[in-house]
C-alpha cells in the first residue's frame, strides 16, 4: 500500500499544480479579452488570433483543472442517495462511480482524443480564420486532460480503498470531509 500511496501523493501534487496553473490561465484569458476589447474599440484594430488564444487558454484551463476538481471532491454528483448514507456507503458509491463511470469515460475519451490531436499535429493544421493560430496545442489538451483525469481517478480509488482498510485518512485531504 505504501507504493500506491506514493502514487497518490505524486498525482495529487501534479493535479494541485495544474489546478493553480489553470487559475492563472483564466486570469490571463480575462486580461487578453479585456485588452482585445479596448484595442478593438479604441483603435479599430483586431485579430482573430487574440480571440482564439482566449479560447485556447480557457480550454486548457478547463482540461488541466478537471483532475484537481476531482481531487478536491468538488465534482458534480447526484446526491439523491449519496447524502442519505454514512461515510462507508458514500465511499462504496464513490468507488463504484469512479470505476464504472469516470474511468470508463476518461479512458475512452483519452483514446478517442489522441488521433484527433495527432492528426492536427501531423498536418500542422492552422485555423481557417485570418490571423488564426495553429490547432495542435489546444487539441493536445483533450488527451492530456482526460489522461490526467484518469490518473487522478485511479488515485481516488486508491484513497477510498485505503480509507476502507484503515490505511488512509481522507478527512485530512479534503475541504469537505466525508459525513
Amino acid at each position: 500500500m505504501r507504493v500506491l500511496l506514493s502514487y497518490v501523493r505524486l498525482i495529487d501534487w501534479i493535479s494541485e499544480k495544474l489546478g493553480k496553473l489553470s487559475a492563472y490561465l483564466i486570469m490571463l484569458s480575462c486580461f487578453i479579452s479585456a485588452g482585445n476589447a479596448v484595442i478593438r474599440y479604441a483603435f479599430d484594430i483586431s485579430s482573430n488570433g487574440w480571440l482564439e488564444i482566449q479560447w485556447y487558454l480557457f480550454g486548457a484551463a478547463v482540461m488541466l483543472s478537471a483532475a484537481h476538481v476531482l481531487r478536491m471532491n468538488e465534482h458534480v454528483r447526484v446526491d439523491v442517495l449519496y447524502g442519505q448514507l454514512k461515510s462507508r456507503g458514500q465511499v462504496w458509491i464513490d468507488i463504484f462511480g469512479l470505476i464504472f463511470f469516470l474511468l470508463l469515460m476518461s479512458i475512452m475519451s483519452t483514446y478517442l482524443a489522441w488521433p484527433f490531436f495527432y492528426e492536427k499535429f501531423r498536418s500542422m493544421e492552422m485555423s481557417s480564420n485570418a490571423g488564426g493560430l495553429i490547432r495542435w496545442p489546444i487539441a493536445l489538451m483533450l488527451p492530456l486532460g482526460f489522461g490526467l483525469l484518469t490518473l487522478q481517478g485511479i488515485a481516488e480509488i486508491i484513497k477510498r480503498v485505503g480509507w476502507l482498510n484503515g490505511t488512509y485518512n481522507m478527512d485530512v485531504h479534503y475541504e469537505k470531509p466525508l459525513q
